[in-house]
């Protein structure tokens, strides 16, 4: 949290640093609208702070943003997020620019969502038993936003990298792809969180030519990514299969049943590809696991099982 509180402004700052212990915990989300009261999340549930986020206060936000140099943000504009250090990412809403029928850029910023990157150490290690079998399997961690996809692949690559002696895995190498900054919370290319000894990370780069790069120069033995869906993944994704690399990923979905909906996702699932999926939800707050399926849809997991990680 200190690296968000450090680039809101000072007067939004101070009111969040007094929201109880509990709420800080569980915090997920800050949203700043100009003319709007400042708007916090805990386990989706939405508290407005009784403090309106001006224009002057925008302006000093986004000078902070880009260290006082807006046009290192000008790439990042056409995306419409920003990722800052541990993760954190910003969604920005205002005015779209468009370029031959393309984003070139969003001016006149209005909105911004800060969604706060949580690090949950051990979140993934109730699962081995499901994803560890004498090799690690292809695992799709599926769930809509904000179920704690991301949270959850994290802990799997700290324990790729750094192995678990408990149950006799070893650590091997693992390459991250982190098209948005989100997995490894990279600066200056360094992971700032926390990860084992055997982790190689191409930060800010799109996932399907980071992933054969991956496999072209850091021979990783897993490849973690977030966020497949494109065309392009699924080729990526084959040609890591056929090079014997193991894939655990993450996907947008409620289950299995509606990522099986999706063409190419499903092209990929026909190719019987992944052999666990790992399908959370927020029924019990984030990171709650609903079910974890094997390679042809059939339950793993018994009901007294599904709990939240965190």
């Amino acid at each position: 949290m200190e690296t968000v509180l450090q680039i809101l402004p000072e007067r939004i700052s101070e009111w969040i640093r007094k929201l109880p212990v509990k709420m800080l915990e569980d915090l997920e989300e800050v949203r700043l609208r100009i003319s709007r009261p400042v708007e916090v999340s805990t386990r989706g549930m939405p508290h407005f702070l009784p403090y309106i986020f001006t224009k002057s206060d925008e302006e000093l936000f986004i000078s902070k943003l880009a260290k006082h140099s807006f046009y290192t943000l000008d790439e990042e504009l056409k995306k419409g997020y920003i990722t800052i250090e541990g993760g954190h990412r910003i969604g920005l809403a205002g005015k779209v620019i468009l370029e031959n029928g393309s984003v070139r850029a969003i001016r006149h910023l209005a909105s911004f969502n800060i969604r706060i990157a949580r690090e949950k150490i051990g979140a993934a290690e109730k699962y081995l038993p499901y994803i560890f079998k004498n090799r690690w399997k292809n695992t799709m961690i599926i769930g809509p936003p904000q179920t704690g996809k991301t949270t959850l692949l994290r802990d799997v690559a700290r324990l790729v990298s750094s192995g678990f002696e408990d149950n006799e895995i070893p650590a091997l190498k693992a390459g991250i792809v982190d098209e948005r900054s989100e997995i490894a919370g990279c600066l200056n290319g360094v992971p700032q969180l926390q990860f084992g000894p055997r982790i190689d990370v191409l930060d800010a780069c799109p996932k399907a030519e980071g992933m054969m790069m991956m496999i072209r120069s850091m021979s990783p033995d897993v490849l973690i990514v977030d966020e497949i869906g494109r065309e392009e993944d699924r080729f990526a994704i084959m040609e890591a299969v056929n090079a014997g690399i193991t894939l655990i990923m993450t996907t947008h979905g409620s289950n299995l049943d509606e990522v099986r909906k999706r063409p190419l996702l499903n092209q990929i699932l026909e190719e019987q590809v992944f052999e666990r999926f790992i399908e959370l939800s927020r029924c019990n707050g984030p990171g709650t696991v609903t079910s974890i399926k094997g390679v042809d849809g059939e339950l793993l997991t018994s009901e007294k099982r599904i709990h939240p990680y965190d």
